[in-house]
C-alpha cells in the first residue's frame, strides 16, 4: 500500500468524507499517530485507508473545524433532500 502524508488544507472531498465516516464524533488520543518527518519535525496525524492508499492526515484545530463543517454541510444537504419530498399545503393556492 502507498502511504501519503496529507495536510488538512490539501484534503480532497473524498478523503474528508472518509475522515468524517471513520471519526463521526471526532478522534481521540488513541487515534493519533505521532512520528518524525524527514526534517525531524514531530508530526501528529490520523489514519484513513482506501483500497490502495493509507493517508496520514496531519491534525490540528483547523482539521477539527474542517471535519465539523463538512459533516454539517453533509447533514444539511441530506436534510434539504428529505424536505424536497414534502408538500407545503400553506403555499398551495385555493381554487
Amino acid at each position: 500500500m502507498i502511504r501519503k502524508i496529507v495536510d488538512y488544507q490539501k484534503l480532497s472531498e473524498d478523503i474528508l468524507n472518509l475522515l468524517v465516516e471513520k471519526f463521526p464524533d471526532g478522534y481521540g488520543d488513541n487515534d493519533v499517530i505521532t512520528f518524525r518527518n524527514a526534517k525531524g519535525e514531530v508530526i501528529e496525524a490520523v489514519e484513513v485507508k482506501t483500497k490502495d492508499t493509507i493517508y496520514l492526515v496531519k491534525i490540528g484545530t483547523k482539521l477539527v473545524r474542517a471535519m465539523e463543517d463538512f459533516a454539517e454541510e453533509d447533514s444539511n444537504l441530506m436534510e434539504n433532500e428529505n424536505n424536497d419530498d414534502t408538500i407545503d399545503n400553506d403555499s398551495l393556492d385555493d381554487e
